[in-house]
């Protein structure tokens, strides 16, 4: 089965078996955000709840 090229692009997963992804809000705005947050906001964050089977349904292949 084929997997989806735009989750494959924008999803990871790790040797453990979670799956990342990045953190929403870094595309404008950075004046009102402190610098503390800016820095949280380049980490990957992991996938929780109702999206995760559906997320590695399309990203089966990467294992």
């Amino acid at each position: 089965m084929k997997g989806h090229s735009g989750s494959q692009k924008r999803f990871k997963i790790t040797a453990t078996g979670k799956v990342l992804h990045k953190a929403t809000g870094r595309r404008h705005n950075f004046d009102t955000k402190s610098i503390r947050r800016k820095r949280a906001l380049r980490k990957d964050r992991a996938v929780k709840g109702a999206d995760l089977p559906r997320i590695r349904l399309l990203i089966t292949h990467m294992r």
